[in-house]
């Protein structure tokens, strides 16, 4: 299972940061996901990408685990020569990582 079988993504970015916010589709999966992606599972998959620290907030009420990801946008918007440095492209990424059902 991936968390793309539960969950949708949204993302943005602001200078060379970017936020990440992966939200259960049921209340009743919460719990997988805040197991499962903690801030370094986060930052390995994004490897290359985020050369900072990731910040993590679980927002239990919203069903929902957020991110802050520094030194993630090649110095921000207007300074990178990437040719998509937005942070809003990253949410489809943290879809594809795999979840440990197995685990309690």
């Amino acid at each position: 299972m991936k968390v793309r079988d539960i969950a949708l993504a949204r993302s943005g970015d602001k200078g060379n940061r970017a936020t990440l916010s992966v939200i259960a589709r049921d209340l009743a999966h919460y719990p997988l996901l805040e197991r499962t992606l903690t801030a370094q599972r986060v930052r390995e998959h994004y490897r290359g990408v985020v050369h900072g620290s990731v910040e993590r907030y679980p927002l239990p009420h919203l069903g929902a685990v957020h991110f802050v990801m520094h030194d993630a946008l090649g110095g921000g918007v207007t300074r990178s020569l990437a040719l998509d440095a937005h942070g809003k492209t990253l949410s489809a990424a943290v879809l594809d990582i795999e979840l440990d059902t197995s685990a309690p």
